[in-house]
């Protein structure tokens, strides 16, 4: 069994997929769509874009999945296909194209409305209660930040990513507040992230809001395959239900270290990151998982994962 891993934001800079698009006449199809689904010229944005172009919030999730998406048609161009596959947080809709349950179109549209709505939210929520932004706790693990935090004030776990590292988010003054509880815990360090909004928090109920509606015009299939969900950190069973669990991922926190444990619970035979940077296959070895499958970290290790396979 074969598994796939999307990536999230975070991971893009300027010229990825560019080799890939030179490559496979299906990258370039996809870039094709991709720009109509857009309406902007989408390998001019990620092949001549600066870094702060790709992060500009009304290019950068469209970006990343772009990009992620181009390495799936690179790697299917080479005979490797996934059996499962799972995303961390905007991940999830690369998964959910792999799966069948999205068009190619459809996810990028929607995560193109997705990264407005939480813009919006981010912004609302500075209007109403100051500052804000997300910070990994570095040495404790999921259960021990959640138990630190209760009771705390507008702040919460948000990103489960390993066995000793979790992402919070919040008001940066309840980030403050939570940070001696934190330590008590045993959180080695509490490192402030370079981010624009509570994200995976009940600060984004607007965002889900607004998202639920936008969701409602686009088509779902059933998967065709295990796909993974954050929110559930277990398999999606049908389109309807993925529709819903994408509006619930803008405030419940990315279970990340459940939803790996169970899909190293299906014993892969390899495991290929499959986007830019290598962010979660570096998380699935420091989880411990490494010696559960192989692993294979980048978009560029294309050749590599080739020869792999044969």
């Amino acid at each position: 069994m074969v598994a796939f891993l999307f990536p999230g934001q975070g991971s893009q800079f300027p010229g990825m997929a560019k080799d890939l698009y030179e490559k496979y006449a299906s990258v370039k199809t996809l870039f094709s769509k991709a720009s109509e689904a857009c309406d902007r010229d989408m390998a001019a944005l990620l092949f001549e874009g600066s870094a702060e172009d790709l992060k500009a919030t009304e290019n950068a999730q469209a970006a990343i999945v772009l990009a992620s998406l181009a390495a799936r048609e690179a790697l299917t161009a080479e005979g490797i296909v996934s059996q499962t596959c799972a995303g961390h947080s905007l991940g999830e809709y690369s998964a959910l194209v792999d799966a069948g349950v999205l068009s190619a179109e459809d996810a990028l549209k929607a995560v193109s409305a997705r990264g407005h709505y939480m813009a919006e939210a981010g912004a609302q929520v500075i209007a109403e209660k100051g500052s804000v932004g997300m910070a990994a706790v570095i040495g404790i693990g999921p259960d021990q930040v959640k138990a630190a935090l209760d009771g705390a004030q507008d702040v919460w776990s948000a990103n489960e990513n390993g066995p000793k590292q979790v992402v919070i988010a919040g008001t940066l003054d309840g980030i403050a507040s939570a940070q001696d509880s934190l330590k008590e815990a045993g959180a080695r360090r509490v490192i402030p992230l370079k981010v624009s909004g509570p994200f995976h928090t009940p600060l984004m109920a607007s965002a889900g809001a607004s998202l639920a509606g936008f969701l409602e015009n686009i088509h779902f299939a059933n998967p065709t395959k295990i796909v993974w969900s954050n929110v559930s950190a277990a398999p999606i069973q049908s389109g309807d239900e993925a529709r819903k669990l994408l509006v619930e991922q803008l405030t419940a926190p990315v279970r990340w270290v459940d939803l790996t444990e169970a899909m190293a619970g299906q014993s892969p035979s390899a495991l290929y990151e499959v986007g830019p940077g290598s962010v979660l296959s570096g998380l699935w070895a420091k989880s411990g998982l490494e010696g559960r499958c192989a692993v294979s970290g980048r978009v560029e290790d294309i050749e590599q994962m080739t020869s792999e396979k044969e």
